[in-house]
């Protein structure tokens, strides 16, 4: 499990970490078919999706210095849900790439809808384990589409004869 400051970290932290990871990274359509209609029109904005820069680092090898790699767009809100269309009172959080404010929405009111037990109802059954099989499946897209492109180089080494080749003389 993960740790912070040395300590083991509650199973339901842990729980939001995963669905969090999910959420962002779930598809803007099924978050829309799952989320859609409990997002309602009018939820409390805490932050309202806005977007901006990440800095993206890296470390060479994994474990040495770390390097500035890049930046990426991230859109980020901050919710509690419309009570018109659900009754939860929990704050909704969502971090997701690229520059959509709806997929943030949907993802920031997942969010909270999933911390309330009584609310979580509300969501379908399986809807962590549909995007996980839905991230899992494009992770093996690009998989296979990239070893459609690779390239394998055979390297043929001559044999040791007897005699030197490179002098290209008689023996």
């Amino acid at each position: 499990m993960l740790q912070h400051d040395g300590k083991p970290l509650d199973a339901a932290v842990a729980a939001r970490q995963r669905w969090m990871e999910l959420l962002a990274r779930a598809p803007a359509d099924l978050l829309e078919s799952a989320v859609g209609r409990l997002a309602g029109p009018n939820p409390q904005w805490l932050r309202r999706p806005e977007t901006g820069l990440v800095m993206l680092r890296g470390r060479a090898g994994g474990s040495g210095d770390r390097f500035n790699l890049g930046e990426a767009t991230v859109t980020r809100c901050v919710l509690r849900p419309d009570p018109a269309a659900v009754a939860c009172r929990a704050v909704g959080v969502a971090y997701v790439l690229g520059r959509s404010h709806r997929r943030a929405e949907l993802a920031a009111t997942a969010d909270a809808l999933l911390q309330d037990p009584s609310c979580a109802g509300a969501l379908p059954a399986d809807l962590l384990e549909r995007v996980a099989a839905g991230v899992e499946a494009r992770r093996r897209d690009r998989l296979d589409r990239a070893q459609a492109t690779r390239v394998e180089f055979f390297t043929l080494a001559r044999e040791a004869g007897d005699g030197d080749d490179d002098a290209g003389g008689a023996e």
